[in-house]
């Protein structure tokens, strides 16, 4: 197992955010992504190993997935189709950096839900309805609902990104664009979820983005899709309405962090060698489960 806790590339402008650094060559972007994790939208002090590589490879596997149905970000995964100037640095890239199309990217996540949990859940318990969605009365915890659902929320810079209205989204990016990425959102959503089912995987809810590129007015699907960090996964064969679930995502990390008392400010808490594993072992089980592929470590 091998750690990138952090990517140095001399001389590119870069922008580090919880777990990629993404730095600016021009036309296009490098995203490479780290060994980071974040719980509470703290970095913690503790690196998963591989978990940038699983990242960038279980993103690369959807984008190829929905590549016939929509446009994307991704030009190039491997080393060898990178700018000449990048070579050097390869040890810190292979298996965990894309070339992208730049964009600019929507101020809105765009949140699809199948399933009531998380802050859907504690919105849903408190208004009956989850970012204006009106829900049935009745629902538990965990519940399909009846049809995959809408709820957009904004992108917080820091704290917490906020639950909002399709009409609100609508107000910051147009109600154009925002009818053309919610029915884009939902189709693929649905298109995973059917994909991840018939491989032992319930996909509860998950988030994607999306950006314009320059001189165009067609948004594409950008940053990662449907992983562990961005998404619920749980294992079908476990399943039960009423609780809360077992699962593939970083969930996991967030229920140990609850045991013990922190206020939910920096620094973060170390996780222990057993949390570190058992959260790397979750991550490479969803890809694998999902790709039908084994995970090879990369080299650092």
């Amino acid at each position: 197992m091998n750690v990138l806790l952090e990517s140095h590339i001399p001389g590119l402008p870069v922008r580090r955010g919880k777990v990629r650094d993404v730095y600016d060559l021009g036309e296009t972007l490098l995203i490479v992504a780290s060994d980071r994790i974040s719980a509470f939208d703290v970095i913690l002090p503790t690196p998963i190993p591989d978990k940038g590589a699983i990242l960038t490879a279980l993103s690369n596997h959807w984008f190829n997935y929905f590549d016939r149905q929509i446009r994307h970000h991704l030009l190039a995964s491997r080393i060898d189709e990178f700018p000449p100037e990048l070579r050097d640095f390869s040890e810190q890239l292979v298996g965990r950096a894309v070339l992208v199309r730049k964009t600019q990217v929507l101020p809105v996540e765009c949140v699809v839900r199948g399933y009531l949990a998380g802050g859907g859940w504690k919105e849903y318990k408190k208004t009956g309805a989850v970012s204006g969605v009106h829900l049935p009365a009745g629902l538990q915890l965990s519940e399909k609902l009846p049809h995959p659902i809408f709820t957009p929320t904004t992108k917080a810079q820091v704290g917490h990104d906020q639950s909002i209205t399709f009409e609100r989204a609508g107000a910051m990016v147009g109600e154009d664009r925002i009818r053309t990425v919610r029915d884009r959102s939902l189709e693929l959503y649905a298109k995973a979820a059917t994909a991840a089912w018939e491989r032992g995987i319930i996909i509860a809810d998950t988030k994607f983005e999306w950006g314009v590129p320059k001189g165009s007015d067609e948004p594409i699907l950008v940053d990662e899709v449907l992983t562990p960090d961005s998404s619920r996964f749980w294992p079908r064969d476990q399943y039960q309405v009423g609780r809360e679930q077992p699962s593939f995502d970083k969930q996991y990390v967030r229920d140990y962090l609850e045991t013990f008392n922190w206020n939910k400010q920096p620094p973060g808490p170390e996780l222990p060698p057993a949390i570190v594993e058992n959260t790397r072992r979750r991550y490479v089980e969803a890809y694998q489960r999902i790709t039908g592929k084994a995970f090879a470590t990369v080299s650092i």
